[in-house]
């Protein structure tokens, strides 16, 4: 198979097992660490309207979600990429990042937790996961 086919066919299988392992866990993140009382985590104006009621802990499965899922994509983008691994797990990365960043907006988080999760789990994460997958 061609080298760049690879590389696309990485970025796209990356970002769609990436978004899996993310929703998988804030799927069951309600059941680790619960919402404040009253907060439907499938709704989101109810999110958006409570987001002010949200402690530090209600934080943490979100950011592992995030930075756990691009990790794991961005490691899959690398792997199935035969060329350029490095800048496979980045895009995934960046993919990751923009929807955050859009995320963070959408729902009006505050700036530490957003901060903390745009810096630390999107573009470090892509970076690793192509490392560990044997990307220079």
């Amino acid at each position: 198979m061609n080298s760049t086919v690879r590389i696309i066919l990485g970025a796209i299988v990356g970002v769609a097992v990436g978004m899996m392992v993310n929703g998988g866990i804030i799927n069951i993140s309600d059941n680790v660490i619960p919402l404040p009382e009253g907060i439907d985590p499938n709704d989101l104006e109810s999110l958006r309207e409570n987001i002010h009621r949200f402690t530090a802990k209600n934080y943490v499965m979100p950011f592992l979600a995030h930075a756990l899922g691009t990790l794991v994509g961005a490691f899959i983008a690398a792997k199935i990429a035969l060329t350029k691994k490095m800048a496979t797990g980045i895009f995934v990365g960046i993919f990751f990042l923009l929807g955050g960043i859009w995320a963070a907006n959408l729902l009006g988080t505050p700036f530490v937790p957003t901060a903390v999760d745009l810096i630390f789990a999107y573009l470090p994460m892509g970076w690793l996961g192509a490392r560990l997958a044997g990307a220079k």
